[in-house]
């Protein structure tokens, strides 16, 4: 198995733009030619646009951009700026008159760190269409990660920077990849060491704590202290998949999210994942997932890994706990 980069995936192009005085950004990952899609949703408050599209049921079989957005629902609108440049380029479902692109999204909660009037548009989601076409590729406080935070049982003051991740592997001519905006409620766990390396931060803002056991000890209390979370990312292979088989790799793929976020899919988190299938070569979709599931949690690691603290939120790098282990009391 070969780690690669996401961007060396044939086809396929990704993009952010962001806004670090505001914190906020989107990415866009984006399929001229067309792409097989599928989409699992588990959080409890997603935040999406034209995901029913990729019901096996429904009609359109190929989408052409997914777009991660942080600004809430507000940031949805940077999905007509993804539009434009699709249209512009003559990319689309072709309507006679013109083609119509078919953009898949969903947005994640950072209102509450930078300036929250500013939030990704139709001028936002243009620019990282544009910057799709970069060589580079960058990771952490760039596109929907610029504004992620995780750990926030207890309000920003105890909360950390996540971040945008990346992972990629290479089995013979499968490839397998995942982007992920890491802005979850819950603490993020590296699966292979046990170790934490990112969560709801100590009084001395110097370790990490538990959330799941600060929650079992609060049990009774049913107040909703901080509900602006949510974790989306994008599976990206160049398998074959059905729609069927893409909305299967989407579940399977979340099994990454159970792996390194402690609690995930909580009624305060949106988390959503798309796939994308490029359909050039043959594979058992069984594998496919399984590769899923791994890619997703390395790139949530690396995106928090990645993370630069900003407006007073510290990030895996400021800290020095890289001792603490939470698997032994689990």
């Amino acid at each position: 198995m070969e780690v690669i980069k996401i961007n060396y995936i044939q086809g396929i192009k990704i993009g952010h733009a962001e806004d670090l005085e505001a914190a906020t950004g989107c990415t866009v990952i984006i399929c001229e030619e067309g792409a097989v899609a599928g989409v699992d949703v588990r959080g409890g408050a997603p935040g999406t646009r034209e995901t029913d599209l990729l019901n096996p049921v429904n009609m359109v079989d190929k989408i052409h951009a997914v777009l991660l957005t942080g600004g809430s629902a507000f940031g949805l609108d940077a999905a007509a700026g993804v539009m434009k440049y699709l249209e512009e380029k003559g990319v689309g479902f072709d309507v006679g008159v013109t083609k119509v692109p078919i953009v898949c999204g969903a947005a994640l909660f950072d209102l509450v760190i930078g300036n929250h009037k500013i939030r990704p548009n139709k001028e936002m989601g243009y620019e990282a269409c544009i910057n799709s076409s970069n060589e580079s590729f960058t990771e952490g406080n760039v596109g929907a990660g610029a504004g992620a935070t995780i750990g926030k049982v207890l309000g920003p003051e105890f909360a950390m920077k996540g971040g945008l991740g990346t992972y990629t592997v290479k089995v013979g001519d499968l490839i397998v990849g995942a982007v992920v905006a890491v802005n979850c409620l819950g603490d993020v766990l590296d699966f292979e060491t046990g170790k934490a390396i990112g969560g709801v931060l100590s009084e001395n803002r110097e370790s990490i704590r538990n959330t799941e056991e600060i929650m079992m000890s609060r049990y009774d209390n049913k107040k909703n202290l901080f509900n602006g979370n949510t974790t989306i990312g994008c599976i990206i292979t160049n398998a074959k998949l059905t729609k069927a088989e893409a909305n299967k790799v989407a579940s399977m793929a979340h099994n990454g999210y159970a792996m390194a976020i402690h609690p995930v899919h909580t009624m305060f988190d949106g988390d959503t994942i798309f796939c994308l299938s490029t359909g050039k070569i043959e594979a058992d979709v069984n594998v496919i997932g399984a590769l899923a599931a791994r890619v997703m949690e390395k790139a949530i690691v690396s995106g928090v890994k990645n993370a630069e603290g900003i407006y007073g939120y510290k990030a895996f790098k400021d800290l020095s706990f890289k001792k603490m282990y939470f698997s032994e009391k689990w």
